[in-house]
Protein backbone atom coordinates (compact mmCIF):
# COMPACT_ATOMS: atom_id res chain seq x y z
CA UNK A 1 0.00 0.00 0.00
CA UNK A 2 2.80 2.31 -0.38
CA UNK A 3 2.04 5.57 -2.90
CA UNK A 4 4.18 6.85 -5.57
CA UNK A 5 7.96 6.24 -6.04
CA UNK A 6 9.88 5.20 -3.02
CA UNK A 7 12.69 7.05 -2.73
CA UNK A 8 10.41 10.22 -3.78
CA UNK A 9 7.36 9.58 -1.04
CA UNK A 10 11.10 9.20 1.38
CA UNK A 11 12.06 13.15 0.60
CA UNK A 12 8.83 14.14 1.00
CA UNK A 13 7.63 13.02 4.58
CA UNK A 14 7.39 16.20 6.13
CA UNK A 15 5.94 18.17 2.95
CA UNK A 16 2.64 19.57 2.94
CA UNK A 17 -0.20 17.46 1.06
CA UNK A 18 -0.83 18.62 -2.37
CA UNK A 19 -4.14 20.36 -3.16
CA UNK A 20 -6.99 18.60 -4.07
CA UNK A 21 -7.11 18.49 -7.96
CA UNK A 22 -9.70 19.88 -10.40
CA UNK A 23 -12.80 17.96 -10.99
CA UNK A 24 -12.59 16.15 -14.39
CA UNK A 25 -13.64 18.17 -17.73
CA UNK A 26 -16.51 15.39 -17.99
CA UNK A 27 -18.09 16.41 -15.55
CA UNK A 28 -20.39 19.17 -14.30
CA UNK A 29 -19.00 19.12 -11.08
CA UNK A 30 -22.64 19.00 -9.56
CA UNK A 31 -23.86 16.95 -7.41
CA UNK A 32 -23.99 13.25 -8.47
CA UNK A 33 -27.17 10.63 -7.38
CA UNK A 34 -27.06 7.29 -5.81
CA UNK A 35 -27.37 5.79 -9.41
CA UNK A 36 -23.65 6.29 -10.39
CA UNK A 37 -21.92 6.31 -6.77
CA UNK A 38 -23.17 2.67 -5.89
CA UNK A 39 -22.56 0.45 -8.74
CA UNK A 40 -19.07 2.28 -8.65
CA UNK A 41 -18.28 1.58 -5.10
CA UNK A 42 -19.38 -2.05 -5.53
CA UNK A 43 -17.48 -2.21 -8.36
CA UNK A 44 -14.10 -1.13 -6.99
CA UNK A 45 -14.48 -3.26 -3.74
CA UNK A 46 -14.96 -6.07 -5.54
CA UNK A 47 -12.46 -5.57 -8.12
CA UNK A 48 -10.61 -4.69 -5.17
CA UNK A 49 -10.68 -7.95 -3.22
CA UNK A 50 -10.20 -10.17 -6.74
CA UNK A 51 -6.81 -7.95 -6.71
CA UNK A 52 -5.88 -8.64 -3.59
CA UNK A 53 -6.55 -12.70 -4.39
CA UNK A 54 -4.28 -12.18 -7.51
CA UNK A 55 -1.43 -10.77 -6.01
CA UNK A 56 -1.76 -13.67 -3.20
CA UNK A 57 -1.58 -16.30 -5.83
CA UNK A 58 1.13 -15.03 -7.62
CA UNK A 59 3.11 -15.34 -4.52
CA UNK A 60 5.66 -12.95 -5.40
CA UNK A 61 5.51 -10.71 -2.56
CA UNK A 62 2.56 -8.38 -1.33
CA UNK A 63 1.43 -4.94 -0.42
CA UNK A 64 2.29 -4.36 3.28
CA UNK A 65 -1.17 -4.90 4.68
CA UNK A 66 -1.36 -7.77 3.03
CA UNK A 67 1.48 -9.26 4.16
CA UNK A 68 0.11 -8.90 8.03
CA UNK A 69 -2.45 -10.52 6.75
CA UNK A 70 -1.02 -13.45 5.39
CA UNK A 71 1.09 -13.90 8.67
CA UNK A 72 -1.57 -13.56 10.78
CA UNK A 73 -3.55 -16.49 8.87
CA UNK A 74 -0.53 -18.65 9.24
CA UNK A 75 -0.73 -18.32 13.14
CA UNK A 76 -4.48 -19.28 13.17
CA UNK A 77 -8.03 -20.93 11.72
CA UNK A 78 -8.95 -18.18 10.48
CA UNK A 79 -8.93 -17.79 6.12
CA UNK A 80 -7.04 -14.72 4.60
CA UNK A 81 -10.25 -12.91 3.58
CA UNK A 82 -11.51 -13.72 7.07
CA UNK A 83 -8.28 -12.07 8.66
CA UNK A 84 -8.47 -8.98 6.04
CA UNK A 85 -12.40 -8.87 7.77
CA UNK A 86 -10.85 -9.44 11.16
CA UNK A 87 -8.24 -6.54 11.00
CA UNK A 88 -10.40 -4.04 9.05
CA UNK A 89 -12.93 -3.84 12.23
CA UNK A 90 -10.07 -3.48 14.73
CA UNK A 91 -8.81 -0.86 12.18
CA UNK A 92 -12.47 0.43 12.29
CA UNK A 93 -12.54 0.67 15.80
CA UNK A 94 -9.39 2.66 16.51
CA UNK A 95 -11.06 5.43 14.88
CA UNK A 96 -13.38 6.19 17.92
CA UNK A 97 -10.42 7.75 19.94
CA UNK A 98 -9.52 9.65 16.92
CA UNK A 99 -13.23 11.03 16.08
CA UNK A 100 -13.09 9.66 13.00
CA UNK A 101 -17.02 8.90 11.27
CA UNK A 102 -16.88 5.84 8.88
CA UNK A 103 -19.02 6.16 5.96
CA UNK A 104 -21.16 3.41 3.31
CA UNK A 105 -18.22 2.95 1.89
CA UNK A 106 -15.81 2.34 5.05
CA UNK A 107 -18.33 -0.73 6.21
CA UNK A 108 -18.74 -2.48 2.92
CA UNK A 109 -15.11 -1.93 2.53
CA UNK A 110 -14.60 -4.56 5.72
CA UNK A 111 -17.10 -6.78 4.68
CA UNK A 112 -16.76 -6.64 0.39
CA UNK A 113 -13.27 -7.11 0.00
CA UNK A 114 -12.71 -9.74 2.92
CA UNK A 115 -15.27 -12.27 0.84
CA UNK A 116 -13.89 -11.47 -2.66
CA UNK A 117 -10.62 -12.05 -2.02
CA UNK A 118 -11.46 -15.45 -0.14
CA UNK A 119 -13.82 -16.17 -3.67
CA UNK A 120 -10.89 -15.14 -5.76
CA UNK A 121 -7.73 -17.29 -4.10
CA UNK A 122 -10.84 -20.31 -4.65
CA UNK A 123 -11.15 -19.79 -8.13
CA UNK A 124 -7.81 -19.01 -9.44
CA UNK A 125 -5.55 -21.82 -9.76
CA UNK A 126 -2.04 -21.59 -8.80
CA UNK A 127 0.48 -20.52 -11.83
CA UNK A 128 2.29 -22.84 -13.46
CA UNK A 129 5.66 -21.07 -13.78
CA UNK A 130 7.59 -17.78 -13.20
CA UNK A 131 6.14 -16.04 -16.19
CA UNK A 132 2.57 -16.71 -15.06
CA UNK A 133 3.40 -15.62 -11.53
CA UNK A 134 4.90 -12.38 -12.26
CA UNK A 135 2.05 -11.75 -15.11
CA UNK A 136 -0.57 -12.65 -12.40
CA UNK A 137 1.39 -10.26 -9.62
CA UNK A 138 1.67 -7.51 -12.23
CA UNK A 139 -2.17 -7.75 -13.36
CA UNK A 140 -3.34 -7.55 -9.82
CA UNK A 141 -1.29 -4.84 -9.11
CA UNK A 142 -2.78 -3.23 -11.79
CA UNK A 143 -6.65 -3.77 -11.39
CA UNK A 144 -5.93 -3.11 -7.41
CA UNK A 145 -5.00 0.53 -8.58
CA UNK A 146 -7.84 0.70 -10.96
CA UNK A 147 -10.28 -0.48 -8.54
CA UNK A 148 -8.66 2.01 -5.90
CA UNK A 149 -9.50 4.90 -8.00
CA UNK A 150 -13.21 3.79 -8.48
CA UNK A 151 -13.83 2.72 -5.17
CA UNK A 152 -12.33 6.31 -3.71
CA UNK A 153 -14.26 8.02 -6.46
CA UNK A 154 -17.52 6.91 -5.63
CA UNK A 155 -16.79 9.27 -2.75
CA UNK A 156 -18.61 7.16 0.24
CA UNK A 157 -16.05 7.53 2.88
CA UNK A 158 -12.33 6.63 3.37
CA UNK A 159 -11.48 3.00 4.31
CA UNK A 160 -10.42 2.10 7.73
CA UNK A 161 -7.13 1.55 7.35
CA UNK A 162 -7.16 5.37 5.77
CA UNK A 163 -9.26 6.72 8.01
CA UNK A 164 -6.63 5.51 10.71
CA UNK A 165 -4.23 7.51 9.16
CA UNK A 166 -5.86 10.69 8.54
CA UNK A 167 -6.89 10.78 12.16
CA UNK A 168 -3.27 9.84 13.38
CA UNK A 169 -2.23 12.87 11.01
CA UNK A 170 -4.78 15.40 12.38
CA UNK A 171 -4.28 14.90 15.94
CA UNK A 172 -0.43 14.12 16.01
CA UNK A 173 0.04 17.15 13.37
CA UNK A 174 2.68 15.28 11.28
CA UNK A 175 2.14 14.98 7.61
CA UNK A 176 0.49 12.34 6.24
CA UNK A 177 3.08 11.33 4.49
CA UNK A 178 4.97 10.83 7.73
CA UNK A 179 1.94 8.88 9.50
CA UNK A 180 1.22 6.76 6.54
CA UNK A 181 4.96 5.04 5.93
CA UNK A 182 5.17 4.70 9.53
CA UNK A 183 1.94 2.94 9.33
CA UNK A 184 3.11 1.05 6.36
CA UNK A 185 6.66 0.11 7.21
CA UNK A 186 4.66 -1.01 11.20
CA UNK A 187 1.97 -3.84 9.51
CA UNK A 188 5.44 -4.58 6.86
CA UNK A 189 7.82 -5.82 9.73
CA UNK A 190 5.16 -7.31 12.05
CA UNK A 191 3.74 -9.39 8.84
CA UNK A 192 7.63 -10.66 8.02
CA UNK A 193 8.05 -11.55 11.78
CA UNK A 194 4.63 -13.56 11.16
CA UNK A 195 5.73 -14.85 8.11
CA UNK A 196 3.87 -12.79 5.55
CA UNK A 197 5.39 -13.15 1.98
CA UNK A 198 7.93 -10.44 1.05
CA UNK A 199 9.39 -10.36 -1.95
CA UNK A 200 9.52 -8.75 -5.70
CA UNK A 201 5.89 -7.86 -5.52
CA UNK A 202 6.19 -5.46 -2.19
CA UNK A 203 8.52 -3.61 -4.24
CA UNK A 204 6.55 -3.58 -7.51
CA UNK A 205 3.46 -2.48 -5.68
CA UNK A 206 5.33 0.57 -3.95
CA UNK A 207 6.58 1.45 -7.32
CA UNK A 208 3.19 1.45 -9.06
CA UNK A 209 0.13 1.74 -7.07
CA UNK A 210 0.38 5.49 -7.16
CA UNK A 211 0.98 6.57 -10.61
CA UNK A 212 -1.71 3.93 -11.63
CA UNK A 213 -4.21 5.59 -8.82
CA UNK A 214 -2.83 8.94 -10.24
CA UNK A 215 -4.07 8.22 -13.50
CA UNK A 216 -6.89 6.50 -12.77
CA UNK A 217 -8.76 8.46 -9.87
CA UNK A 218 -9.19 12.21 -11.86
CA UNK A 219 -11.08 10.03 -14.60
CA UNK A 220 -13.85 8.24 -11.98
CA UNK A 221 -14.04 10.53 -9.54
CA UNK A 222 -18.12 11.20 -8.80
CA UNK A 223 -18.05 15.44 -8.46
CA UNK A 224 -20.28 16.07 -5.18
CA UNK A 225 -21.44 19.81 -4.07
CA UNK A 226 -18.11 21.79 -2.88
CA UNK A 227 -20.64 22.58 0.43
CA UNK A 228 -20.74 18.79 0.85
CA UNK A 229 -18.83 17.12 3.79
CA UNK A 230 -18.56 13.87 2.27
CA UNK A 231 -16.79 16.06 -0.84
CA UNK A 232 -14.71 18.01 1.07
CA UNK A 233 -13.20 14.37 2.74
CA UNK A 234 -13.00 12.34 -0.09
CA UNK A 235 -11.58 15.17 -2.22
CA UNK A 236 -8.77 15.86 0.52
CA UNK A 237 -7.98 11.66 0.51
CA UNK A 238 -7.84 12.17 -3.23
CA UNK A 239 -5.39 14.65 -2.82
CA UNK A 240 -3.31 12.32 -0.47
CA UNK A 241 -3.17 10.03 -2.95
CA UNK A 242 -4.78 7.43 -0.53
CA UNK A 243 -5.59 4.35 -1.39
CA UNK A 244 -6.72 1.37 1.03
CA UNK A 245 -5.19 -1.64 1.17
CA UNK A 246 -7.69 -3.72 2.85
Amino acid sequence: MFTGHLWAMVGTWFSPPSPSPPCHPASSCAPAGLGRRLPQLAAGLVLYGFSMAMMVRADLGLAPWDVLHVGLESHGPLTFGQVTMVVGAVVLALWWPLRQWPGLGTVANVVVIGVVSDLGLAALPAPGGPAERVALLLGGIVLNGMAGGLYIGSQFGAGPRDGLMTGLARRTGWSLRLVRTGLELTVLVVGWLLGGGVGLGTVAYALLIGPIVQLVLPRVTVALSPASPSGRRVAGAAACGIVDSP
